[in-house]
């Protein structure tokens, strides 16, 4: 039975993301069949999802684990939006209740776990639950998260050091993501999938306390790494003998290049002002320009560049654009010298 609902108490605007057209329409009329409920929007891609999520600002959103054919997508892209909105309330509906799926789901900032097994009925319910701030998991769900608690360090790592917690082939993925490669490009270096990939990248960021790839590069970028593991990565971003990715001189160099790592490095320094003066036109610019050469970074750093519009005048915001675009036409006559750089500093637009 509906929770009763006071004909003045205003309707809670939720926005339903499955994993096919039809089942997130017919989802949808299920919802809609709730007076306390107004569907602002129901998509299926997760490109649709990001942009749902901007233009409606739902207060509960309802994602599929499984989006755009591929497993825990819809956990990815959950981590995404939190990354630039910390309260975003959501409930990740499930195929099964897989204990690994299931910690994963709230380790990605779900407030509400719903099986599809049970009814919409209940469904509403769990939507209205979240929007009042609760959690809703079964016990047996619960448990799966309590016991995850429980085996997890005492001590969290926070910061670049902690890097020396992760296992061998987590570096390796972080050692690629930081060469700016994409998922995709990361499972053919590794010879493994890209799902594989994904549930590496959830560990690392679960190890460090970070939620995105771009927090994990400013990470790994912004602080001295020490440490056997260190090493390794010392080595693997410093492509050319030259000084490391904490050095200006690097990123300056290689954000020339079209290392999108090296312009989100670029991008920070003038933004906080680390090693030069704080230039938010600078760092506004370089976000410009890492935003084409990073597809994979995109929607987070477009939210960083939101984030830091909210600082600059029109004239500024203007001056950035056009200096963004002398930097394309610079590129694109240096295109061909480029050739020549060593390729892990060479990322230009794929």
């Amino acid at each position: 039975m509906p929770l009763e609902r006071s004909a003045t108490e205003p309707s809670i605007r939720v926005l339903v993301a499955d994993n096919s057209h039809i089942h997130s329409q017919l989802l949808a009329e299920a919802l809609r069949r709730d007076p306390a409920l107004q569907v602002a929007g129901a998509v299926s891609r997760s490109r649709d999802l990001l942009e749902a999520a901007r233009a409606s600002d739902p207060q509960v959103a309802v994602i599929s684990s499984n989006l755009d054919e591929e497993p825990l997508r819809g956990l990815e892209l959950l981590r995404e939006l939190r990354s630039t909105r910390s309260e975003f309330r959501a409930i990740i509906l499930l195929d099964s209740s897989k204990r690994e799926v299931v910690v994963e789901a709230f380790r990605a900032g779900a407030r509400g776990v719903f099986s599809r097994q049970e009814s919409l009925e209940t469904l509403c319910k769990c939507v209205r639950c979240v929007h009042e701030g609760q959690i809703w998991a079964n016990s047996e769900q619960l448990l799966f998260a309590v016991e995850a608690l429980a085996a997890s360090p005492t001590l969290r790592a926070v910061g670049a050091n902690g890097l020396s917690l992760l296992s061998k082939r987590e570096m390796d993925v972080v050692r690629c993501l930081a060469e700016g490669l994409t998922n995709r490009e990361i499972a053919e270096r590794l010879g493994l999938s890209q799902h594989t990939i994904k549930n590496y990248l959830f560990r690392v960021f679960d190890k460090l306390g970070v939620s995105s790839r771009l927090e994990l590069l400013f990470l790994t970028l912004s602080q001295p790494v020490t440490g056997s593991a260190g090493s390794g990565m010392h080595n693997s971003l410093n492509g050319n003998g030259d000084a490391g990715p904490q050095s200006l001189a690097w990123c300056e160099k290689n954000a020339e290049l079209g290392s999108p790592v090296a312009q989100i490095a670029l991008a920070q320094r003038y933004s906080q002002g680390k090693g030069v003066a704080k230039d938010p036109v600078a760092a506004y610019t370089w976000f410009l320009v890492s935003e084409r050469t990073s597809l994979d970074l995109k929607d987070e750093i477009v939210a960083a560049k939101r984030n830091l519009a909210d600082s600059l005048s029109t004239e500024q915001l203007v001056e950035a654009q056009k200096k963004a675009s002398e930097h394309f036409k610079r590129g694109a006559k240096a295109s061909s010298a480029a050739v020549s750089v060593p390729e892990v500093v060479v990322r230009f637009n794929r």
